[in-house]
């Protein structure tokens, strides 16, 4: 392939350079056809809205991406490993609280989704968008067993013509030296007979944004044209970088970026409390500086998908090549101590009642206000350290009615939400607010139970009642 051959990009449209414009042009639809394998075919399919977009993993990521590429106009094939998940997406039932059930049922009915576990399918795609977990092992080094195996999966059935993506937060190399590597196994090669990019995922669940800008880089120009098009048809912009690498590590650094600013805050809130100082007070009156400041907030600890994880990705990554990462190590510290002091801080409020023995309330075990999803979330680290002090732990969230199986906390699984009364409440000696849900009536909450320990500003009255302590 000579320069004349290259993939051309333009700000806004992907197109091909002038030779292959002008092949172009005197192609019609039914040769493109007949030669789907070249770029020039997945181009047009994609541009046209023809293409099939196979997305592995069905989850956070997964099925909000599926809904965005469908809504786009596409044919969409979701595969996961979860047996229980096709049937119930077929049935029109969501699992995500971002999915509505309304929106499955409108992709089943449609003609153009389908969900299976039978990957051996994943071959009648055109284009593959794999987001998978990628979580910590236990000496929080990178656990790419679900990339892996991912890639495995699509190796099996890899054929010339397709776009393969890799949406899952990783190090920087991750698709070049583990992903690549496992798709040539079978003799075809990246940027001659597949197309292989990165594009990290930017879901937040929660906040209803829907039209994300998306970064994408790839393994060669033909690639990273395929894959502009592609997300072009569901993002408001894309910023287009040279290589996989540097979009692997842009999603990284928009995540350390939180965990150190986040880590500080927490930090800062130490400090200011042992000065009789409210962190939260501080913070509102930082923020009304319009230049040079902006707003990062305490808590009980850090959770999601996110900023527990992706921060360790990077500094096990800069070990490797033997440079350190003392910010993202020490904001780490930072953010893993919070439990501990808020557990603390619980303790001396319940003075001379001992913890030992004491029945307390976790209001909220989702990671974030307003959605169900409890990954990492750190009211199940308060949970065990409550149990370790000898207390009696129950929860209440409108959110989360059953708490779902957790690689971390495998035992709480299947523990459900106390009812929301008067009486259940007033059986215990004190509550923590750990997440701050608008459907809580922390009102009545306040009113039933002598103590609540706040970690997050939900009472931000000032001066504060007694039964109510920040931590």
């Amino acid at each position: 392939m000579d320069g004349r051959d290259a993939l051309t990009l333009v700000p806004g449209k992907t197109t091909f350079g002038p030779v292959r414009q002008e092949k172009r042009s005197l192609m019609d639809e039914g040769m493109l056809e007949a030669n789907a394998a070249t770029p020039e075919a997945l181009l047009n399919k994609l541009q046209v809205r023809r293409a099939c977009i196979g997305v592995v993993g069905l989850g956070y990521v997964g099925l909000p991406l599926a809904r965005a590429f469908h809504e786009a106009g596409f044919s969409v094939t979701g595969f996961d490993t979860d047996p229980e998940k096709p049937p119930l997406l077929a049935a029109g039932h969501s699992y995500i609280m971002d999915v509505a059930d309304g929106e499955v049922a409108a992709m089943a009915a449609s003609g153009r989704f389908e969900a299976t576990d039978d990957f051996a399918r994943l071959g009648e795609a055109d284009v593959i968008a794999i987001c998978v977990p990628t979580p910590l092992g236990p000496d929080r080094e990178p656990d790419l067993r679900f990339v892996e195996a991912s890639a495995r999966a699509v190796a099996e059935t890899l054929r010339p013509g397709q776009l393969v993506i890799l949406e899952s937060t990783t190090w920087p190399g991750t698709t070049d030296e583990v992903v690549k590597p496992i798709l040539e196994e079978g003799g075809l090669r990246s940027g001659r007979d597949f197309f292989l990019a990165y594009a990290p995922e930017r879901e937040s669940p929660g906040s209803g944004e829907r039209r994300i800008p998306r970064v994408v880089g790839a393994d060669g120009p033909e690639a990273l044209a395929l894959a502009r098009a592609l997300y072009e048809a569901v993002s408001p912009a894309v910023h287009a970088v040279s290589s996989p690498a540097a979009a692997e590590a842009a999603k990284l650094t928009e995540n350390v970026f939180r965990a150190v600013n986040i880590a500080l805050v927490n930090e800062l809130k130490s400090i200011y409390a042992g000065m009789d100082v409210d962190i939260w007070e501080v913070v509102e009156a930082a923020s009304t500086k319009p230049f040079g400041y902006m707003p990062f907030y305490p808590g009980p600890g850090w959770g999601g998908h996110c900023i527990p994880i992706d921060p360790f990705y990077l500094a096990w990554k800069a070990r490797s090549v033997g440079l350190p990462s003392r910010f993202i190590e020490l904001a780490g510290e930072i953010n893993a101590e919070m439990p501990e002091r808020v557990v603390a801080r619980l303790a001396d409020a319940l003075a001379p009642a001992a913890l030992a023995g004491s029945r307390i309330l976790l209001v909220g075990v989702a990671y974030k206000k307003n959605i169900d999803d409890t990954r990492e979330s750190p009211a199940l680290r308060l949970w065990d350290l409550l149990a370790a002090r000898g207390a009696e732990v129950a929860y209440y969230d409108p959110h989360v009615l059953a708490i779902p199986a957790t690689r971390a906390h495998p035992e709480l699984a299947g523990t459900r939400c106390i009812d929301w009364s008067r009486e259940a409440l007033a059986g215990f000696h004190a509550a923590l607010a750990v997440t701050d849900h608008d459907a809580v009536d922390w009102e009545a909450l306040a009113t039933a139970l002598p103590l609540v320990v706040d970690t997050r500003n939900v009472y931000d009255e000032r001066p504060r009642p007694a039964r109510i302590v920040k931590a």
